[in-house]
């Protein structure tokens, strides 16, 4: 039997209780709210409406994510299927940052200095302290991880440096042997790999905003590149 073309079907997270207050995220592990959860069980719905069953999943090792697949997969009828999970598809660390109110940060430190922070490619926030109340670091779900890689805050860089060996290694070989991957994470993780997926420069990437519970849909040629270039609007399950 002849392999059809790969698919790579990405989703970000449902909303989450700090996506709701507005606060800085990162790696501090938050559940989804009940509109975040709606949401994903939403992206599932879409899924099965459009024939994009997944046949195997990978997610960060966070939360939020994982309910989003859970409840993605239980919609359509998927809920059995592999599942793969990686510190490397993990939200980027915002370091010192995480846990603050956005606007408040900004009233705080400036405008600029805090879009610098949040959207600049190579410019991370302040590292936080290990006596930090939300250090996720020594979680046990990241004690196999070596201490060295273990970040204490992030740029966008950073994120796009640790995806890039996982869809290396773990999605491409999935990629190759199932049709459909489907890759539950976050904005930042989402956005990296895009990055990757379409060649976008450092200083366009940035700006890209990926919605909450909307599945983004790539058909890959046997290289792994995208068929078709197309604004990601246009990738968006409808």
């Amino acid at each position: 039997m002849v392999q059809k073309a790969p698919r790579l079907v990405l989703l970000r997270h449902g909303q989450s209780q700090w996506n709701l207050e507005n606060r800085f995220t990162g790696w501090f592990d938050v559940g989804l709210t009940k509109k975040g959860a709606e949401e994903a069980t939403a992206a599932g719905d879409l899924l099965m409406s459009s024939g994009v069953k997944p046949d195997i999943v990978h997610t960060s090792l966070q939360t939020r994510a994982i309910l989003t697949a859970n409840l993605a997969l239980s919609a359509c009828e998927q809920l059995w299927i592999p599942v793969h999970r990686s510190w490397r598809l993990n939200e980027r660390h915002y370091g010192g940052l995480t846990g603050l109110n956005k606007q408040e940060t900004v009233d705080l430190h400036g405008e600029e200095r805090v879009r610098e922070w949040r959207r600049s490619y190579s410019i991370a926030p302040p590292p936080m302290a290990s006596d930090h109340p939300y250090n996720p670091n020594a979680d046990v779900r990241y004690q196999s991880v070596p201490a060295d890689l273990l970040p204490k805050t992030e740029c966008l860089a950073d994120v796009v440096e640790r995806l890039i060996p996982y869809w290396e290694k773990q999605l491409a070989s999935d990629l190759r042997e199932f049709q459909t991957v489907l890759v539950a994470a976050h904005g930042n993780s989402l956005r990296a790999l895009v990055k990757h997926l379409e060649g976008i420069p450092e200083n366009e990437i940035t700006e890209l905003e990926i919605p909450t519970g909307a599945p983004i849909v790539y058909e890959l040629n046997s290289d792994l590149s995208p068929t078709k270039s197309m604004p990601i609007s246009e990738r968006y399950l409808a």
